[in-house]
């Protein structure tokens, strides 16, 4: 199901907009302020972004560019004023497109449909989970800006976790998975030892990891179930 986020302090607004893109079938999460938005974005695996452009006590171009360091998740600002300024600071921002105030609902959605059309297309093989983001067809995975260089086991240990993210994968479909064509293997301890170094390097607290989750007694699984 695809999360939206709506980050608009007009509270009587925001519950329209949830309520019109519930009954699309979106799991929609709404947010009041600058703050509450911007952990609900940290904490949730986002699709799209509303965010208005003028928050109370904080700008939405502000949280815009804050989103933008670590994420290219799509945002369609809300505004007050459709003025060429206002367009260009948001497009300058890194926002997808935008609509203003007062709208119909049913130009938002499909406004909606299209961004969310387009950046399918784009991202299919592109893997995001907060500020993780894994590009299948290269290989690569970065963590906000900075690319993290992975072994070629390493990469596999990720690709099979993510691919299969909310479910755990016992060690000993892992420790099949990574045989390849020449008959090379890893064994249980070198599978630990893989483990060990990938939240070394993705992890803010290895000894507390958010990504790579121990299920004690099966195996691991890809953040939380």
């Amino acid at each position: 199901m695809t999360n939206i986020l709506i980050i608009e302090d007009d509270r009587l607004l925001n519950r329209g907009i949830k309520y019109v893109l519930m009954k699309d079938k979106y799991n929609v999460i709404s947010s009041y302020s600058y703050d509450e938005g911007y952990n609900e974005f940290l904490n949730n695996n986002i699709d799209l972004i509303l965010l208005d452009i003028k928050l109370m006590h904080k700008s939405g171009l502000k949280l815009c560019g804050e989103i933008r360091k670590t994420s290219e998740v799509p945002i369609i600002f809300i505004t007050a004023n459709d003025t060429d300024q206002d367009m260009i600071e948001g497009f300058k921002k890194g926002c997808d497109d935008y609509i203003a105030k007062p709208f119909s609902m049913e130009i938002l959605r499909q406004r909606i449909k299209a961004v969310l059309k387009r950046t399918n297309i784009q991202d299919k093989n592109i893997f995001k989970y907060k500020d993780i983001t894994i590009d299948y067809n290269m290989m690569t995975l970065k963590k906000g800006e900075k690319i993290i260089k992975l072994t070629t086991t390493e990469y596999k240990i990720i690709e099979l976790l993510t691919k299969n993210k909310n479910q755990v994968m016992p060690r000993k479909i892992i420790l099949e998975k990574l045989w390849d064509a020449n008959g090379n293997f890893v064994d249980e301890n070198a599978l630990s030892v893989n483990i060990r170094r990938l939240r070394q390097k993705i992890e803010d607290n290895p000894k507390k990891p958010k990504y790579i989750i121990t299920i004690f007694g099966t195996g691991y699984t890809w953040g939380e179930i």
